[in-house]
């Protein structure tokens, strides 16, 4: 796929603010400070279509961006991040659940991991509520730069493994890197196959 087009199109606080235009959505949710902004841009190519920040927890609305004036990239809040408040760690978390279990719209979510560290529990947990709510979601492991095949392919058994217990098959997976642009075309063609078969 080629990106011809990417603009932001407008932030919400709730899900009855989204866009009612019917353009299928792609929605983009991991731990705070996992690099979702850096992804959406490296994708898209245009370093600052979501603003990003060394600060956990910027994104605290649903960021809708239309590409190619014809599918949404919607950028959700992160979860997990500590230095928010409890009530706001609350308003987030269910605004982003309301918008996963009812946006007739959206296609598929991609649950963004950071590769570099061990299995997290707050990882692990919403995966399992993503699968016992049957919402289509793929994953994307992100940072993978500077990491040889060998040490990709151990850490991505290592995170198969912890899932194991729970999951008789894993779901469809991406390394990623936004600064290198590793597996952006992976990720593109993955979209541009659903949007086909839509």
């Amino acid at each position: 796929m080629n990106i011809s087009s990417a603009k932001f199109v407008k932030s919400s606080s709730k899900v009855n603010e989204c866009p009612d235009s019917g353009f299928p959505e792609f929605a983009f949710i991991g731990r705070s400070n996992v690099g979702k902004s850096s992804l959406i841009n490296s994708l898209v190519n245009k370093k600052t279509l979501a603003q990003t920040s060394g600060r956990p927890g910027k994104t605290r609305l649903i960021n809708h961006y239309v590409i190619n004036d014809s599918w949404y990239l919607v950028d959700l809040p992160g979860y997990g991040y500590a230095g928010a408040s409890k009530q706001a760690r609350k308003g987030w978390g269910k605004m982003t659940e309301q918008y996963l279990l009812t946006r007739k719209s959206l296609v598929c979510t991609f649950v963004l991991i950071d590769i570099r560290i061990d299995p997290q529990k707050i990882d692990l947990a919403f995966i399992h509520w993503m699968g016992t709510k049957q919402l289509p979601f793929v994953l994307v492991f992100t940072k993978a730069e500077k990491m040889n095949s060998v040490k990709l392919k151990s850490l991505v058994t290592k995170f198969e493994e912890s899932m194991k217990p729970q999951w008789e098959s894993m779901p469809e997976i991406f390394i990623t890197s936004a600064s290198y642009r590793i597996g952006n075309k992976e990720v593109l063609s993955f979209v541009d196959k659903i949007l086909h078969n839509m």
